[in-house]
């Protein structure tokens, strides 16, 4: 895929993760399938997260040769950020907000060669289309999350019922 068509993926994205997103029932924000997996709440507060603090910011630097990456730690933010505990209709209008802004700026760079590359302290060079392409992927994989999430709530709702009639997830 070429640059413009990933910024164009991530911008209609933008409407896919409004329309997954709006409308959930108040008892499914923090619902979780087991103890090991993240409810929506987890799950919007991470894009926001990561839309400010690792694509956006990590593809500045890449294009800027910057080869300082500051750490993150998605997974410990569930914690130390206590994503439990905030409001989802605020975090989801945030992230929206944060996509619509890395959007913009995607669209407003006059980048000759998206081959440039810094250097990943763990996985070496890393070019702009890769963290790019990263970015889109990211965006896929919790569409996908979302929607299986929904399906088990759905599933446990339903309980002693089976939805095994729609078919197999």
């Amino acid at each position: 895929m070429k640059s413009q068509d990933i910024i164009n993926q991530l911008e209609s994205n933008s409407d896919v993760y409004k329309d997954l997103l709006k409308g959930i029932p108040v008892e499914m924000i923090k619902w979780k399938p087991s103890e090991n997996k993240w409810s929506m709440l987890e799950i919007v507060c991470h894009l926001y997260d990561e839309e400010r603090e690792d694509f956006r910011a990590r593809l500045a630097k890449i294009l800027l040769e910057d080869h300082n990456w500051d750490p993150i730690d998605p997974q410990g933010w569930v914690v130390s950020r206590d994503y439990m505990n905030r409001n989802y209709d605020s975090v989801l209008k945030d992230f929206l907000n944060e996509r619509n802004l890395s959007v913009e700026w995607l669209k407003s760079l006059q980048v000759h060669d998206w081959n440039i590359k810094a250097v990943h302290p763990s996985l070496g060079e890393f070019s702009a289309i890769h963290m790019l392409s990263e970015w889109y992927a990211h965006d896929l994989l919790h569409m996908r999350q979302i929607i299986k999430l929904k399906f088990d709530f759905l599933n446990n709702v339903l309980k002693p019922y089976s939805i095994s009639y729609a078919g197999n997830f």
